[in-house]
């Protein structure tokens, strides 16, 4: 995949830059690791687009809930408020008020209940998406990094040990001399 091209050039650069002594830091060209940066976040799965389209879609769906449940309450305003006129109709229609209330806030309830279960089960879907993305992009990432790591240690292994031999071979040539 693309991303782990340009990862592996970051790794290039970083390998092959200019190291100051001692510190174990190194000199690199921002604007060549900000461009590769840059098209990392191009060739990122749409997975990630896809989390703002969720956000998007779960506020539009509370907006319309709460229209909705806006729009009932002040129908059962206004019926209640046209049945006052008439005692008996005043006691109906303050029971049928309350029930378009009652329902209205029955509505609206399981209209967010059923938003935050479908936005919940997106969000699971997308975090196992992001599970997988971890799995296999950077543990393979941090896998090579440390058999690299690993390989320089043992070659400079080798060179020490090379050069004590030579330092024992010196040493030895000089008193038998």
């Amino acid at each position: 995949m693309k991303v782990l091209e340009l990862l592996d050039e970051l790794k290039d650069i970083i390998d092959t830059s200019t190291g100051f002594p001692l510190t174990g830091k190194v000199l690199i060209d921002a604007e060549e690791v900000l461009e590769i940066v840059n098209e990392i976040r191009l060739e990122l799965p749409a997975e990630i687009q896809q989390a703002q389209w969720i956000k998007d879609e779960r506020q539009r769906i509370l907006d319309e809930a709460k229209k909705e449940y806006d729009n009932v309450l002040k129908e059962a305003r206004l019926q209640a408020e046209a049945l006052i006129e008439n005692d008996d109709i005043m006691l109906k229609s303050k029971a049928r008020a309350d029930e378009i209330l009652r329902l209205a806030e029955a509505t609206s309830k399981n209209l967010k209940m059923g938003t935050f279960d479908y936005i919940d089960s997106i969000l699971f879907n997308f975090q196992e998406k992001m599970d997988k993305l971890n799995s296999v992009y950077f543990e393979e990432m941090f896998g090579n990094l440390q058999r690299t790591f690993d390989q320089v240690n043992g070659t400079l292994s080798a060179n020490r040990n090379e050069v004590k031999e030579l330092i024992y071979k010196t040493q030895n040539e000089n008193g038998n001399d």
